[in-house]
């Protein structure tokens, strides 16, 4: 059994708006819908796990039927970081049937399924796997307001989601460290386990929108597919 767990409760305050970013809409659906739509039609994907704030649960939980998502297999409440709400969305996972998750950020409507697909298969075979995308500018390294140095890019990757993990390497991973605000993704506490996470390609189109500007981008490159 392949599970997901989309994490969408995180209160959005950098977008300046009084409603979340994961529940601002773009040709009338919030973007959260198209983060869902993108598991529910990538064939290894058996169920979903939705975790949201608590207030927007039983609200949320009528807008998912109009778009039929039989893949959805619940709706839980997240936590106070993003650390705690994936926790909570490996909790719902039945251990006895699992075998891979994918973690994926409820703000990036934009991943393809087969970018989905092939983390997952990377996962399977390796145990653990991120989805990157290149740096396209260049990177300084900065101290006391002066550039130190020039990075090579050309040895550094973006993390994007879905990470993906055997349910047993991702278990562990959360039960043997301690995490906080500074853990932004999952593939730090399986590195911070000596665990080697692979990589896979994907593509720059798959943004997580943070800030204004890049809600209107969605929508253009939305308007595309």
């Amino acid at each position: 059994m392949n599970s997901a767990i989309i994490v969408a409760a995180g209160s959005g305050t950098r977008f300046g708006t009084d409603k979340a970013k994961q529940f601002l809409e773009i040709f009338g659906k919030p973007v959260v819908i198209y983060a869902l739509e993108r598991f529910e039609f990538c064939p290894q994907i058996d169920e979903i796990i939705l975790v949201l704030p608590t207030a927007e649960i039983k609200n949320f939980q009528k807008i998912t039927e109009k778009y039929n998502l039989k893949k959805l297999f619940k709706i839980i409440a997240g936590g106070a970081t993003r650390a705690d709400s994936v926790w909570n969305g490996l909790n719902a996972i039945d251990a006895e049937t699992a075998e891979i998750v994918a973690v994926h950020d409820g703000a990036r409507p934009l991943v393809a399924s087969e970018e989905i697909t092939k983390t997952i298969e990377k996962a399977r075979e390796t145990g653990a796997a991120c989805l990157v995308a290149n740096v396209t500018d260049t990177i300084k390294e900065i101290k006391d307001g002066k550039i130190v140095q020039t990075i090579d890019r050309t040895k550094l990757r973006r993390a994007l989601t879905p990470q993906c993990f055997r349910y047993k390497i991702l278990k562990r991973a959360f039960e043997e460290n301690k995490f906080d605000d500074a853990v932004t993704d999952e593939s730090f506490l399986a590195e911070k386990l000596g665990i080697e996470v692979s990589i896979v390609e994907g593509s720059g189109r798959n943004i997580k929108i943070t800030h204004e500007e890049d809600l209107s981008l969605a929508e253009s490159l939305l308007s595309r597919c």
